[in-house]
């Protein structure tokens, strides 16, 4: 009678790695969080600390996660990172101040007008930043479509420099206030010794619903489908009768709009813009699509919610001048455990 034969497991190398892998991660994004919890409990005895730097984080990064979203759905698409979108951004921040400065709205104002002001201001700054961006689309990247990938990505850095230039002309090279008007750092509510102030409202009642709409009509939506069918495989998507390019324009659109959008909020969360707040808040934003998995939209909501809450324990405890270091640290740990990011998934490229 021949012994049963028995499998042979994987090697004990690489079980370790698996387990690394699967829990490595989930170490990392926690240690921040978890360090400074048993600091906050040793030395006060309640986390009401951590809680504040949550919560002004989660704010903080829903910005992050709107300019995220455009790097993201310009690279499901066409695979080319726009690095111009980082002043798309800039440019929403500009035609919010100076609409806000053309109503006359100021610190004085009630709260109606300045409430459709502020409406107003979202909507004319998100279709001014997205139609922007269509233009952009069609006379810098559309004619490279067929190039190698190279030229669209120095095309986009290209365009960076422009709007940034655009940007110093318009506002010139210092730092310009914008009116207080929702009285940002004042606190609204406190909840258990956490303080919620007006800024952390404003980002996430604007930032909430735009996603949703987003995700919806990204899922839904008969463009958003063809969306997601171009992203899959354009030649497959023209077979069926989708027009590539328009979805291409839309898709340059939507993220131009939310960036649009949240240029007003930065704003108003901030109080002052310049014409480099494209290049740094870009940055960070692309940081926060690749952490999440550059192509998905949950990524890169993720990425900058995690983003946000890094740089504000950062900006708190160690100083912000550590901040760029911490953030790019975790970025780096996060690609050597998942090189697809948090969420990522693969792109035509990877197969």
């Amino acid at each position: 009678m021949e012994a049963a034969s028995i499998p042979a497991g994987p090697p004990a190398s690489q079980r370790i790695k698996q387990l690394i892998g699967t829990y490595g991660l989930t170490a990392v994004l926690l240690l921040l969080p978890v360090i400074f919890a048993i600091n906050d409990l040793s030395e006060q005895g309640n986390l009401v600390r951590l809680g504040e730097n949550l919560v002004a984080g989660l704010s903080n990064g829903a910005i992050w996660a709107l300019v995220a979203i455009g790097y993201t759905l310009v690279y499901g698409i066409v695979e080319l990172i726009n690095f111009a979108h980082g002043e798309i951004f800039m440019i929403g921040s500009f035609i919010s101040a100076s609409l806000i400065g053309t109503l006359g709205l100021t610190v004085d104002s009630s709260f109606i007008p300045v409430f459709f002001g502020l409406l107003v201001a979202l909507v004319v700054a998100m279709i001014g930043s997205g139609t922007l961006n269509v233009l952009i689309e069609r006379v810098a990247y559309r004619p490279l479509r067929n190039a190698p990938k190279l030229a669209p990505l120095i095309t986009a850095v290209g365009m960076s420099f422009i709007l940034q230039n655009v940007g110093l002309l318009w506002k010139g090279g210092n730092q310009q206030g914008v009116p207080d008007l929702l009285d940002a750092q004042k606190t609204l509510v406190t909840v258990f010794g956490v303080t919620i102030e007006h800024a952390d409202l404003l980002s996430i009642v604007v930032t909430v619903p735009l996603l949703i709409v987003m995700t919806t009509f990204i899922n839904r939506s008969r463009l958003g489908k063809a969306m997601r069918a171009t992203a899959q495989d354009p030649e497959a998507a023209r077979l069926q009768g989708i027009n590539v390019d328009t979805t291409i324009s839309l898709t340059f659109l939507l993220g131009g709009m939310l960036a649009g959008a949240a240029g007003l909020i930065y704003a108003m969360y901030q109080t002052t813009i310049w014409f480099f707040q494209g290049f740094t808040g870009g940055l960070i934003a692309f940081t926060a699509a690749v952490m999440g998995g550059i192509g998905n939209l949950r990524g890169a909501v993720l990425g900058g919610l995690i983003i946000g809450c890094i740089q504000q324990m950062s900006d708190n405890r160690l100083g912000s001048e550590w901040t760029p270091a911490i953030v790019f640290s975790y970025l780096v740990l996060i690609m050597v455990f998942k090189p697809s990011g948090l969420l990522g998934e693969q792109t035509r490229d990877a197969g």
